[in-house]
């Protein structure tokens, strides 16, 4: 069934100038929502993440459409604004250092776990993003969470220990050609959880439950592998030492964690995955599901 309404306008007809709408054809003369993807600019590498997903963009803008905007987030007020997010790489401690002193820690969880909006973490923002992290000081540091992993911080060791190596991603295009991966610092994924570990060195995510069954339609219990590093590669690099896998990119849901900075090269391919499959997609199944 159709429900008319009124819009203003006239139309020349024999019963008058009152024009009628119908909803479907209403949503077709408005004009088309602009998507806002946002990047956390509390520190770390964030302008770069912007200029490559406006080039991103421009690549993909025959799928995504002409309305999209990319902006810098450093308030909750800024963050209300988004669709999805981006988390740098940087230093984690020091982010949600800020992130809560900002007022805008307990509003990036909401995003993530409450609104279940896409977001993606790189390196620093892959800790942020995990349920548990260690290596961290006593009582831990404040996550957002969103991925039911297990984060090892610094596992490839020190500042020295960085290292760059090229990785096939099956997931992104032309994966043949291989993505030149920056790790610095880097963390990896220690294990997919459960179990769960407590212990005075480990930090661990609140839980939050989703808004309502829009958002709850955006949640997986599967943590899916997108990458890891060769087993030659792993023995050649820094060790920290403590358990873990050789898991260094996760998607769960609406979250994406990734332990290099794709931000740091000039490839495209990453943020034009992320925004094709991950945003875009869920931005187009919230709206058809809002409307039910």
């Amino acid at each position: 069934m159709q429900f008319p309404v009124v819009c203003l306008g006239e139309r020349k007809s024999g019963k008058g100038n009152r024009v009628i709408f119908f909803w479907d054809e209403l949503e077709m003369l408005a004009p088309e929502k602009t998507s806002r993807v946002g990047v956390l600019a509390l520190q770390g590498a964030f302008y770069e993440h912007l200029k490559l997903l406006q080039d991103a963009w421009k690549a993909e803008s025959s799928l995504l459409g002409k309305n999209w905007d990319f902006i810098e987030v450093r308030t909750a007020q800024e963050l209300e604004q988004c669709d999805a997010l981006i988390i740098p790489g940087g230093e984690s401690t020091t982010m949600s250092l800020v992130a809560e002193r900002s007022g805008i820690l307990e509003p990036l969880r909401s995003f993530v776990k409450v609104h279940r909006n896409p977001v993606w973490g790189t390196c620093a923002g892959m800790i942020l993003l995990a349920e548990q992290a260690n290596r961290t000081k006593k009582g831990g540091q404040e996550l957002i969470g969103g991925l039911d992993v297990r984060i090892n911080r610094n596992h490839f060791g020190r500042q020295r220990e960085s290292f760059e190596t090229n990785l096939q991603l099956p997931f992104i295009s032309n994966p043949d050609n291989k993505f030149h991966t920056i790790f610095i610092r880097a963390p990896i994924v220690e294990s997919v959880l459960p179990p769960v570990i407590m212990d005075d060195e480990s930090a661990f995510a609140p839980s939050k439950a989703p808004k309502g069954s829009v958002e709850a339609a955006f949640m997986s219990d599967e943590v899916q592998i997108l990458a890891e590093i060769p087993q030659d590669v792993a023995d050649s690099v820094g060790d920290a030492g403590g358990v873990s896998t050789n898991i260094v990119a996760v998607r769960q849901g609406n979250v994406v964690g990734i332990s290099f900075h794709p931000e740091l090269t000039t490839d495209t391919r990453l943020h034009q995955w992320w925004l094709r499959e991950c945003v875009h997609p869920a931005l187009e199944r919230k709206r058809l599901l809002m409307k039910e």
